[in-house]
């Protein structure tokens, strides 16, 4: 079972090596920050996620209790009516317009009954699409960050205006600050993939195929960029001033007649 479900110790190990990764290279960018929230969030994330998968017992006691008062009812009430003392026409309407109202009761019983039981699944529905929330935000805070890093900064006749914000002028490190925002939202989607594994529920795995969707499609804008910066032509290398002594003599001319 270790490769068929998503361990999320392993999943934070992975943003904290991350994480790790991004303050060597970049220790004074805003993504080292991002970095450090993907941590705190991922813990807190998969706490959430592990908790969903225990069952609501407080509620689960409180359906109990309605279905036994329910049944008590029902037994009360059949013992008081008279379908053992049916002597005439008057009796015997009387006594199927119980039995009607009874029908009708046992339905309604049953339906509120469902409606108890899928209660819990609402309830986790709501935490679930709460946690959600705030990992959509920061998938778009991770997009702010990599907005700016166009590789046209790269090429020689730009020129940066007076409020152009501040480029990355190496390619490596523009590359890889660009594989760190990639990284992270790959991360942010397994993350959303453990509330789809913890509760069994549709309208959840919707939610989280809504994430992971959102954050394939910023990832594969990222990796535009990155297959630009591998296209940059190489700079030319300045050849070398030859000495003088090794420079070939220049071709004598002929005199002048």
């Amino acid at each position: 079972m270790r490769y068929r479900t998503l361990d999320p110790n392993l999943i934070i190990d992975t943003a904290e090596r991350l994480e790790g990764r991004v303050a060597e290279r970049f220790p004074n960018a805003g993504l080292r920050g991002v970095a450090a929230e993907l941590v705190s969030l991922s813990r807190d994330l998969a706490k959430a996620a592990k908790g969903l998968e225990e069952p609501i017992w407080w509620l689960r006691g409180l359906i109990i209790a309605a279905f036994v008062a329910g049944v008590l009812v029902f037994v009360f009430v059949g013992t008081i009516l008279p379908l053992d003392r049916i002597s005439g026409n008057d009796d015997a309407l009387q006594s199927v317009q119980g039995i009607e109202a009874s029908i009708n009761t046992c339905i309604l019983a049953v339906l509120g009954l469902l409606a108890l039981i899928r209660t819990e699944e609402r309830i986790k529905r709501k935490k679930v699409f709460r946690q959600l929330h705030g990992l959509r935000s920061l998938i778009h805070v991770i997009d702010m960050h990599q907005l700016t890093k166009d590789p046209a900064a790269l090429s020689a006749s730009f020129k940066p205006m007076a409020h152009s914000p501040a480029r990355i002028t190496n390619a490596a490190d523009l590359a890889r600050y660009l594989d760190y925002c990639s990284e992270m939202l790959s991360i942010t989607g397994k993350i959303a993939a453990l509330f789809a594994q913890s509760v069994n529920d549709d309208v959840v795995i919707d939610g989280v195929n809504d994430i992971e969707n959102l954050s394939s499609n910023l990832s594969r804008k990222i990796w535009q960029k990155i297959t630009l910066i591998e296209n940059q032509p190489a700079a030319q290398p300045v050849p070398a001033p030859v000495p003088a002594s090794q420079a070939a003599p220049l071709p004598r001319r002929a005199p002048k007649r």
